[in-house]
């Protein structure tokens, strides 16, 4: 039998686990977008020449494979699974706070692509902002943690600040949209 595929998930159902789950269970979907965002975060990392930068999105990385097995432990529950630490989020709201005293926060949106770092930075961005809705709908059903939750927002918001800081490093103005 071929170990990439197995051909089990052709009528809409994933192996999570030794567990049949539906395609469309708000948890396996949420652990699909957690999953793509990771692996943008890897993109970015191999793509992006800023070694500082790169090691905070590595830290990211290894944030979120802590939410998706906490996520997993839903189908789990008797399973032990590792907990984000509220001390990440105030790591990351710090880093935050530092940027946002070296460049003033834009109160408008900006046009994401004024270079190819910052570009990146906005897609994942945009794909926190979808993994932090898809955990929202799981805490519909579940009792994500508060921890889990915050993170998630504070994790599009660190990618913007870093998107920001990127465009302010190279000196390059960004562009407003406007609505013409």
């Amino acid at each position: 039998m071929p170990l990439f595929y197995t051909g089990k998930g052709d009528k809409g159902s994933s192996s999570i686990g030794k567990k049949r789950i539906p395609k469309d269970n708000p948890i396996v979907c949420a652990l699909g977008d957690l999953d793509e965002l990771n692996s943008f975060v890897g993109f970015a990392r191999a793509f992006l020449k800023n070694k500082t930068l790169s090691k905070k999105l590595e830290r990211v990385q290894q944030d979120l494979f802590i939410i998706q097995a906490e996520t997993a432990w839903f189908l789990y529950p008797k399973f032990k699974a590792p907990k984000l630490k509220e001390e990440r989020i105030r790591a990351v709201e710090k880093e935050i706070d530092e940027m946002e005293r070296k460049i003033q926060p834009e109160r408008s949106f900006v046009l994401p692509g004024s270079n190819t770092s910052s570009a990146l930075l906005h897609v994942l961005r945009s794909v926190a902002r979808r993994s932090e809705r898809s955990m929202f709908i799981v805490s519909k059903k579940k009792k994500v943690s508060k921890e889990v939750l915050t993170y998630l927002n504070r994790l599009s918001s660190y990618l913007y600040a870093l998107a920001r800081m990127e465009a302010h490093g190279k000196k390059i103005k960004e562009t407003k949209p406007t609505y013409k």
